[in-house]
């Protein structure tokens, strides 16, 4: 694959869509830190993994209309906040998550009359995950709907589980569960429910949702999102992030 630039990013914050208000992304990082367990009879440094940790840091421009970047960022929640970092918006891009407190809402009044606002959010219980977009961008279900399917290609079927991340920016109807199903080949194999794979039903918006399933769970080479209802869905939007672990998880 060529080299990308950034053009067509998207930043999803706690169900909300703030890419337009969001001028530049200072920092999206995460992992474990490093213990030294360097004894005295060594000549370099010894290190070992210890807590995962995250964050994410970014630019806003002042925007007080209902729903856009002051509005839901000033007010400085104490609980969680999800915040969901899109490269580009095709289905199968890369996605940053984190599940954090933001503890930064600070304007600065630039000479020329720019007003621009640094935000930042730190990891809370994972650190920051990165996987892969399962929607195009964001996605709108007017009905029960089996969305396209994503490849892992050469990685195939993993056995470590997987965790995933939803936004849901709108909702209008009774209810509506999205979940994701699993096949081998995308053709003969026909798609099932993957197990723990399913977000709790939605009935409001804006939300956001963590799920986790076993981390000795096998999962198949495609995945695709699905949405179902039981009492009806008039339209709904969200976006899908899956994180396949490679290796067992540790939270």
């Amino acid at each position: 694959m060529a080299k990308q630039g950034g053009l067509g990013d998207r930043l999803l914050v706690g169900g909300y869509d703030l890419s337009g208000d969001i001028g530049s992304l200072g920092r999206i990082a995460g992992g474990p830190a490093t213990l030294d367990v360097t004894g005295i009879d060594k000549s370099a440094m010894e290190r070992i993994g210890g807590q995962r940790d995250g964050g994410i840091e970014f630019s806003a421009f002042y925007n007080p209309a209902a729903n856009q970047a002051h509005p839901v960022l000033s007010a400085l929640p104490t609980t969680d906040v999800t915040l969901t970092y899109l490269r580009g918006a095709a289905i199968g891009g890369p996605a940053a998550c984190l599940v954090g407190k933001e503890i930064d809402y600070a304007p600065t009044r630039a000479n020329d009359g720019a007003l621009t606002i640094a935000v930042a959010a730190q990891a809370n219980g994972f650190g920051l995950e990165w996987g892969i977009s399962h929607t195009a961008g964001l996605r709108t279900d007017t009905a029960a709907t089996n969305g396209a399917a994503v490849d892992s290609g050469a990685t195939g079927t993993t056995n470590f589980g997987l965790q995933a991340y939803l936004q849901v920016t709108a909702f209008t109807g009774t209810d509506v569960t999205i979940k994701l199903q699993e096949s081998s080949d995308n053709a003969g194999d026909a798609y099932a429910d993957v197990v723990g794979g399913a977000f709790t039903a939605v009935t409001t918006a804006p939300q956001t949702q963590r799920i986790a399933t076993s981390a000795v769970l096998a999962v198949e080479r495609y995945l695709r999102v699905a949405t179902t209802t039981v009492g009806g869905v008039t339209s709904v939007t969200f976006q899908v992030t899956v994180v396949r672990n490679l290796t067992s998880p540790a939270f």
